[in-house]
């Protein structure tokens, strides 16, 4: 444990990136540990993630307190007057401040023929994907109460609808009449599979062997943490909502509920996506140095 830094961010996605240059321009000792697996690694909205990130790890190398280091943080602690954290490698780093930004994780539902699609023509969340499925046939299974929101929020991307409620439909009077009057289409028999050409989703697979055709199909899904690396470090989560089941509760500052652990992007975000994750992580950062600043002999770090 050699090393002492200002601040390790742990997850190199856009959130974890965008805050090591603000801590690299600000001239703050900083480690990045990325694990390299981005939840958004198969989406093609933005141009290819994988793009994106390698632009901003070349961006970081040009700033000499920065540095980016593929491996997974397994562990951490209070230590002194930081954090001790343990990458999977055994390698011990400590720290004075964490920025938790490794993103979270869709658990998608176990129905042949999702995972070979997500995020491609099968996708959590139209503003993401929706473009890329226009004018298509297109889905939503969605048994619970918000599946007719998305059923007429899809009607911006095309005039044929399906809310797929995968059994007998609970729909109030009003809703079936709203629904009714968007020409959205209610199927209420159980889905058994999706099928299609690779990646492109074709038909909607009823439990009776219907097939109905499907360019596109939205399918919510609950976000959960990565790892229990925020549990740890005795991190408290909000309550589980429609979007994530244990977010990171953090501050207008992004500070979490223990002193010297921030947080930042979909970890910590109420609606997850590459902007709002790019914004977080560098006003997090800000957030990061001004504690620096605060703290006594902080001018010593500088490099």
């Amino acid at each position: 444990m050699e090393e002492n830094w200002d601040c390790i961010v742990v997850g190199g996605g856009a959130a974890g990136l965008s805050a090591a240059l603000v801590l690299g321009r600000a001239r703050r000792r900083t480690l990045v540990v990325d694990a390299g697996h981005p939840s958004n690694a198969v989406a093609h909205g933005i141009g290819g993630p994988a793009e994106l990130y390698a632009l901003g790890r070349a961006e970081l190398a040009t700033y000499p307190t920065v540095e980016v280091r593929t491996g997974e943080v397994v562990d951490g602690a209070a230590a002194g007057d930081g954090f001790a954290l343990t990458l999977a490698d055994g390698t011990v780093e400590t720290t004075r401040r964490v920025l938790l930004a490794a993103g979270m994780e869709y658990r998608k539902p176990d129905l042949p023929g999702v995972a070979e699609r997500w995020g491609r023509s099968v996708f959590h969340c139209p503003f993401c994907h929706g473009w890329e499925v226009r004018d298509r046939a297109l889905g939503v299974l969605d048994p619970g109460p918000m599946g007719a929101m998305r059923a007429r929020m899809l009607t911006m991307w095309s005039d044929d609808i399906t809310l797929y409620t995968d059994g007998p439909a609970t729909l109030d009077a009003d809703t079936a009449h709203q629904l009714h009057a968007a020409g959205i289409t209610v199927v209420d028999q159980p889905v058994t599979a999706l099928e299609g050409d690779g990646d492109d989703l074709a038909a909607v697979v009823l439990a009776d062997g219907t097939r109905r055709a499907c360019g596109g199909l939205l399918l919510p899904v609950t976000l959960h943490q990565r790892s229990p690396l925020a549990e740890r470090l005795g991190v408290e989560p909000l309550p589980p909502g429609p979007i994530a089941a244990d977010a990171i509760a953090v501050d207008p500052q992004f500070a979490t509920n223990v002193a010297g652990v921030f947080a930042a992007g979909d970890a910590s975000a109420a609606m997850p996506s590459v902007a709002n994750a790019v914004a977080s992580g560098s006003n997090a950062a800000a957030a990061v140095v001004h504690s620096l600043i605060a703290d006594q002999g902080v001018l010593d770090t500088r490099r």
